[in-house]
């Protein structure tokens, strides 16, 4: 399992024109409004303050990136603002959602995890970002949260009924717990696997 040596806040994006360039790996991080995802960027780097908790739903409305440097090599870390909160306007849901599309549409070599609920079925918004990033084949992984809530029984019920929701297979969905770390290993593994391969693409496209 890949160590996290360092982290580091890079910038906040509110248009395209503040977004992250370059050709190196990036990890974004998307859910919807208050299910856990500054929680668990920082179970991910285990650095308690490295992306803001808020009780208020909605709150993140940037793109934050991070640095993130382990002993396998280092990443950008992206948290994406929530989707799916009711009580704000119109107006703001549609600049969120322009503003996310153009990350997509723009950074290369992304990896979405996108942070859904272990006790719930994927709502509406989620499935519409799933459709969405396979519609412009970027890759992703279902990151479950919450998983200390359930039994194991239980959560392993919940992965099989979202991944037929989500019409993925089951080994693309990640069961973690912001709150006893349950799941960070898991994770970790599969970012080491994502460097390893950044890494190898590079080294190809130098060579040609």
């Amino acid at each position: 399992m890949i160590n996290i040596k360092n982290v580091n806040f890079i910038t906040s994006a509110a248009s395209p024109s503040g977004f992250v360039r370059g050709g190196g790996l990036q990890i974004a991080v998307a859910g919807k409004s208050n299910v856990g995802k500054s929680s668990f960027i920082n179970m991910l780097v285990n650095r308690n303050g490295a992306a803001r908790v808020s009780g208020t739903p909605g709150r993140t409305r940037l793109i934050n990136y991070f640095s993130v440097d382990t002993n396998a090599g280092g990443f950008v870390l992206t948290d994406l603002p929530g989707y799916g909160f009711a009580r704000v306007s119109k107006e703001e849901k549609e600049g969120w959602g322009r503003l996310v599309e153009s990350y997509f549409d723009t950074t290369e070599n992304a990896v979405i995890f996108v942070l859904v609920d272990i006790r719930h079925l994927p709502s509406a918004d989620d499935v519409k970002l799933i459709e969405y990033l396979y519609y412009k084949a970027v890759p992703f992984y279902i990151v479950a949260n919450k998983s200390d809530k359930q039994s194991r029984q239980a959560n392993m019920k919940s992965k099989r009924e979202i991944a037929a929701a989500l019409k993925i297979g089951i080994d693309d969905i990640i069961l973690v717990s912001c709150l006893n770390k349950a799941g960070r290993e898991d994770v970790l593994n599969k970012i080491e696997e994502l460097i390893a391969a950044n890494g190898e693409r590079e080294r190809t496209d130098t060579a040609e």
